[in-house]
């Protein structure tokens, strides 16, 4: 753990509990996942108030500025300070004089979630979205994305320890996990894998991106503003996220096990090798 970051987790004691007799048995000791207010200061300026786990914060001031479109690259953000606070933790981004402007004019705010939500945008036409939209891209092998979900869950160990985060995967296109961010927050466990990649200066067409959550339009948004051309998701779609999917030009996969998986795509028919991808 680095000085500027928390813990992951916490231990707290917990008892068994039985339906017929209640609270019962020794004390035991239970891995909990840390969930604090992180305010994220732009300019000096308070912008955001997240829920998260106080891990890889630089990563995820840098993916948030990104897929939030406060920055076009990381070349925008002169800095990033991570400060404990006395209830949480603050991320203080700094961005370059033009960059700076254009944010301060767009003028948006946002409120704190873990959840879902579309704050401090006033229309429809303000939503996330890539600039321009994306290339197309050579597709993932199948077999690619089996293996990345073999691996996915020994490449996890603060789930392991809670059982109550998310995790976001980048994975080379042989489907070898190149790095995993958790987050008691699916689209900031997101956020810090994109801001990881970026900072590593990562080709978006070098692999794909396999999330432990539902796959909502958020996550298909951030992804293609990342610029990777697939999103593979555990858990299933909504429809906007298809719907975005498809305006984007982002290849969803999803509802993948180890064996199968669901390819939500009109008119491809491939040979899948056991997955239906």
């Amino acid at each position: 753990m680095r000085p500027s970051e928390g813990a992951g987790s916490i231990d707290v004691p917990a008892r068994a509990f039985s339906y017929d007799s209640g609270a019962s048995g020794p004390e035991l000791t239970r891995a909990v996942a840390v969930e604090a207010p992180v305010q994220i200061v732009i300019g000096g300026a308070p912008f955001a108030v997240m829920m998260a786990t106080p891990e890889d914060l630089e990563d995820f001031a840098y993916g948030f500025a990104l897929t939030e479109q406060i920055t076009e690259s990381i070349s925008d953000i002169r800095g990033v300070e991570v400060e404990a606070a006395e209830d949480g933790w603050k991320l203080k981004i700094a961005l370059s004089g033009e960059r700076l402007q254009a944010h301060l004019a767009r003028g948006r705010a946002m409120s704190g979630r873990t959840g879902c939500g579309l704050c401090g945008i006033e229309d429809f036409s303000q939503m996330p979205s890539p600039r321009p939209p994306l290339q197309t891209q050579a597709p993932i092998a199948p077999e690619a994305i089996r293996a990345a979900l073999s691996e996915l869950e020994a490449q996890q160990p603060l789930n392991k320890a809670t059982r109550a985060v998310h995790a976001a995967a980048w994975c080379g296109r042989d489907g070898a996990i190149v790095l995993v961010r958790e987050d008691v927050g699916r689209h900031n466990a997101l956020d810090k894998t994109i801001g990881a990649l970026a900072r590593g200066a990562m080709a978006p067409d070098s692999g794909f991106f396999v999330i432990t959550s539902r796959c909502s339009f958020e996550m298909v948004a951030k992804a293609a503003i990342f610029g990777a051309g697939t999103l593979v998701s555990v858990s299933a779609p909504t429809s906007l996220a298809l719907e975005r999917a498809r305006r984007f030009g982002v290849r969803v996969i999803a509802v993948a096990r180890r064996d199968q998986a669901l390819c939500f795509e009109e008119g491809k028919d491939e040979a899948s090798g056991g997955l239906a991808a």
